[in-house]
């Protein structure tokens, strides 16, 4: 993979799903959080929900696709123009995950309304419909995904046990072990930078005792807290 200039080298998503509920004037807001990385899970989150919460009236829906959040598409669903898909999709695209940092993506939202008999207007249902996204999104739990810059490191059998827990007390990302019939391959993960490849060289090589060097394997996009 490589990079065009400017783009980011990590963004954050969500673990899994969350759901939140919000009544207002009578009406509730069942808000779904999910991750997804293409236009078809969303696809399919919505049809999911519209068979879950079949006799819903509107089930609104709004998603960020991407490290550099290229692909945004939102869905009023029935509701009047701009009151409910847009707002959820600046909900998503606007919430700061860490101060002065908004970089949300890979990420559907949907909202579904059991209406309650009382018309909120057109304000009030930009503020529902944000609001029940902004909610759900404080109780979901974030993921930081980084861009980085994959290696195997080769190691016999006999000491690639070892060789991993020192790699992971150094603080380095050990994806995991593969063992071959000509030696076991420990799997890492590095920020994607020149200067943290060459610390890192330096770092296998004082605990192989000059050992083989690391072979690369090309970068990736990683959960990484």
């Amino acid at each position: 993979m490589t990079s065009a200039p400017g783009f980011p080298t990590s963004y954050t998503t969500i673990d899994g799903e969350h759901r939140h509920e919000l009544e207002i004037k009578r009406s509730r807001f069942i808000t779904v959080l999910r991750r997804v990385e293409t236009e078809d899970e969303v696809r399919a989150l919505v049809a999911g929900l519209r068979r879950e919460f079949h006799d819903a009236r509107h089930h609104c829906s709004a998603f960020v696709l991407g490290p550099d959040r290229a692909v945004q598409r939102s869905s009023d669903d029935g509701e009047p123009s701009g009151t409910a898909g847009i707002p959820m999709l600046e909900a998503l695209t606007k919430r700061e995950t860490a101060p002065g940092v908004a970089d949300l993506s890979d990420i559907a939202a949907v909202v579904v309304r059991y209406f309650g008999g009382v018309l909120l207007g057109a304000g009030g249902l930009v503020r529902a419909y944000s609001d029940s996204v902004s909610q759900a999104g404080a109780g979901a739990r974030p993921v930081t995904r980084r861009r980085m810059r994959l290696l195997a490191v080769p190691a016999p059998h006999a000491a690639a046990g070892r060789l991993e827990n020192e790699l992971r007390s150094a603080g380095i990302t050990v994806l995991g072990t593969s063992y071959e019939a000509r030696g076991a391959l420990i799997n890492v993960a590095l920020a994607d930078r020149p200067d943290v490849l060459e610390s890192f060289r330096g770092q296998l090589a004082a605990l192989t005792a000059g050992g083989p060097g690391p072979e690369p394997l090309g970068t990736e996009w990683v959960d990484v807290a």
